[in-house]
C-alpha cells in the first residue's frame, strides 16, 4: 500500500513538474524575435495558459509537502502569472475610465461593423439581417468572395459607396459606406494577393477622416510557415497612417493579438490607440468554440478619434464574431494625447526591417 502512493505521488509531481516546464516554455518562446509560426503561435493563447499556469497554482499549494523544489516551481508559475496578468489588466475596465468629455465641436456618431465572414460560410443572409438590424455607416468584410459579392449586392439600396476585391484565397475584402467618399484605394503592400482598403470619409456634418480595413495571413502549421508577410502588411499601414493629417481609424482581421510585440510596434508606429484599452477582453475568434476565443479583429484610431462603445454582435455563422464600434471626431479635445506611444531609434530600424522582409517572403500556401 505504501509502494503504491509512493508511486502515484512520484507520477503526480513527475507529471506536476513536466507541465510546469512546458507551460514556462510556451511562455517564452513568443520573447523570441523569431518570425516562425512556433514561436508566434504562443502569443495567440496566452489567455488559455493564464487559465493553465492558475491551475498549477492551485495544485502547488496542494501538494506543496510532497514537491521536490517547490519554491522554484513556486516562482516559475507566479513569475508567468504576473506577467500575463500585467498585459490583461489593460484589457480590462480597471485600467482606466474610458469616459471622455465633449467639446463644443464634434462630429455625429459613426457605426462600423467589421467581420470576417469566412470565405466558406454561406449563411449570407445572416449577416445582410444583421446589417440591416444595426444600420452601420460602415460595413468592412473580409474573407468575402465572389459568391459573397453578389450576396451582398442586395445592401447597395443602403451603401450607394463601395470598394469590392472577390478574391477566392481567404483574402478578398469588400467596403461597403454610406458616407461621402473622397478617396477610395487598394493596396497591395506585401503581395498582390493580399489587399488592404484604404478610404477618405466624410461624415454627414462634415467631418473628414480616413479609414483602412486589413487583413494580412496569420503565421500557422496550416496557413503560413512564419509571421512575415503579417508583420510587414502592418506595420506598412501603421506607417502611412502616422503620415496622415486627418482623423484615423484601423480595423479589421490582424491575426495578431492586442498584446503581441507587433501589435505594440503597430501601435508605436501609427501613433495611434488601442480601442481595446480599459473597454474588455472582446473576443472575436474562435465564434465555435468558447476555450480558445482570442481577440483577432483589432481596432486603432487617432487621438482625435473617440470612441463611445466597442462591442462583439452575435454570430453570423462565421468563426469569427462581427465586432461593432461607434465613435465620434473631437479635434478640440486633447485627453487622448497622453496615450500614445512612439517608437525609439531600435524599434524603428526594427519596424522597417519586418516591412523589407515582407516584401520579400513568397507565399506557396494562397491559391489565386
Amino acid at each position: 500500500m505504501h509502494t503504491i502512493i509512493f508511486l502515484l505521488n512520484h507520477y503526480m509531481v513527475t507529471t506536476l513538474w513536466v507541465c510546469t516546464i512546458l507551460l514556462f516554455i510556451l511562455h517564452v518562446l513568443p520573447f523570441v524575435r523569431n518570425q516562425h509560426w512556433i514561436f508566434r503561435v504562443p502569443d495567440f493563447i496566452r489567455p488559455q495558459l493564464l487559465f493553465l499556469q492558475l491551475l498549477a497554482l492551485i495544485f502547488i499549494f496542494f501538494n506543496w509537502s510532497a514537491l521536490d523544489f517547490r519554491i522554484w516551481m513556486l516562482l516559475i508559475v507566479l513569475g508567468c502569472v504576473a506577467y500575463n496578468c500585467y498585459i490583461f489588466v489593460r484589457f480590462t475596465k480597471f485600467w482606466r475610465s474610458t469616459k471622455h468629455g465633449v467639446s463644443d465641436e464634434h462630429s455625429e456618431i459613426v457605426k462600423i461593423i467589421s467581420v470576417n465572414v469566412y470565405q466558406f460560410n454561406t449563411d449570407y443572409h445572416r449577416l445582410i439581417k444583421l446589417v440591416r438590424e444595426e444600420q452601420p455607416d460602415i460595413l468592412l468584410t473580409m474573407e468575402s468572395n465572389q459568391d459573397w459579392e453578389n450576396a451582398l449586392q442586395e445592401l447597395k439600396d443602403i451603401y450607394p459607396h463601395y470598394e469590392e476585391v472577390a478574391l477566392e484565397n481567404t483574402y478578398g475584402m469588400h467596403l461597403y459606406t454610406k458616407l461621402k467618399v473622397h478617396k477610395l484605394h487598394v493596396h497591395y503592400f506585401v503581395a498582390d494577393d493580399l489587399p488592404s482598403i484604404e478610404a477618405e470619409l466624410e461624415t454627414d456634418d462634415g467631418y473628414r477622416f480616413v479609414f483602412f480595413g486589413v487583413h494580412p495571413p496569420p503565421p500557422s502549421p496550416t496557413e503560413e510557415d512564419t509571421s512575415k508577410e503579417r508583420d510587414g502588411d502592418l506595420l506598412s499601414v501603421a506607417k502611412l497612417a502616422k503620415k496622415q493629417k486627418l482623423p484615423v481609424v484601423i480595423t479589421g482581421d490582424f491575426n495578431t493579438v492586442a498584446w503581441s510585440r507587433v501589435s505594440r510596434l503597430f501601435k508605436k508606429a501609427s501613433e495611434l490607440i488601442d480601442a481595446r484599452y480599459g473597454r474588455g477582453y472582446l473576443a472575436t475568434f474562435h465564434a465555435n468554440y468558447w476555450f480558445f476565443r482570442i481577440p483577432l479583429d483589432l481596432l486603432y484610431h487617432s487621438t482625435d478619434v473617440f470612441v463611445e462603445d466597442l462591442k462583439i454582435l452575435p454570430s453570423i455563422g462565421s468563426d469569427h464574431f462581427p465586432m461593432c464600434c461607434t465613435f465620434y471626431i473631437d479635434k478640440a479635445n486633447h485627453e487622448q494625447e497622453k496615450d500614445v506611444r512612439h517608437l525609439d531609434r531600435e524599434e524603428d530600424e526594427e519596424v522597417e526591417e519586418l516591412i523589407d522582409e515582407g516584401k520579400e517572403e513568397k507565399s506557396d500556401n494562397r491559391e489565386a
